[in-house]
């Protein structure tokens, strides 16, 4: 029958060959996936829980990669493997490598001269890893989960809410969540900052 996934609102569409790359045949609807990536997710929630890597090691490209193969190597055979298309969103596949070590090299900086407080430090990651767009799929998840993982692991500080206390449903959670990163695309983090925090 084979995966016939309609994008929800904000999400990038599949190609092909990506979609090809599904490792359970039995899925063939958004439904089952997202089922199945909650599952696969949640086992990567179980590793970081084992894990004590300090600010230096969560930003580096390493455990950028390493952190989306645990949260979907169970799904997708190029799960931990930067994109190699073009989608509606991020900057062109060929630049992937270079972008992602400026923002690791930019976040070693902000650490290490305390140019913003933690949670702008772990917000303003998370912003760049979405507007790069490394994998084909999962990137919001993945960058927000990075940005828990930056401000518990990292600082020692609570995880972000991410809305929960704020909206009551899922559409307005996520058209909240879309709106704040468009306005972070335009130079301002604030609402994306508000929103992680609400």
């Amino acid at each position: 029958m084979g995966l016939n996934l309609n994008p929800q609102y904000g999400q990038t569409k599949l190609s092909e060959e990506e979609k090809e790359g599904l490792i359970p045949a039995y899925i063939t609807t958004n439904a089952e996936l997202n089922y199945f990536d909650q599952t696969n997710i949640s086992e990567a929630l179980l590793w970081l829980i084992s894990q004590k890597p300090t600010t230096e090691n969560i930003i580096e490209v390493s455990f950028i990669i390493r952190l989306h193969k645990k949260m979907y190597g169970d799904t997708w055979k190029w799960a931990g493997s930067f994109r190699t298309t073009n989608k509606n969103i991020g900057i062109s596949w060929t630049k992937i490598p270079l972008e992602l070590k400026k923002l690791m090299d930019d976040a070693h900086f902000w650490v290490n001269n305390k140019v913003y407080e933690p949670a702008e430090i772990a917000i303003r990651v998370k912003h760049r890893i979405v507007s790069i767009h490394c994998f084909p799929n999962g990137n919001g998840r993945h960058s927000r989960i990075l940005a828990d993982t930056i401000i518990q692991k990292g600082f020692g500080l609570p995880k972000f809410t991410w809305g929960a206390d704020a909206y009551t449903n899922q559409t307005s959670l996520r058209k909240a969540y879309i709106n704040a990163l468009r306005e972070a695309d335009t130079g301002s983090i604030a609402s994306l900052l508000a929103f992680a925090v609400s």
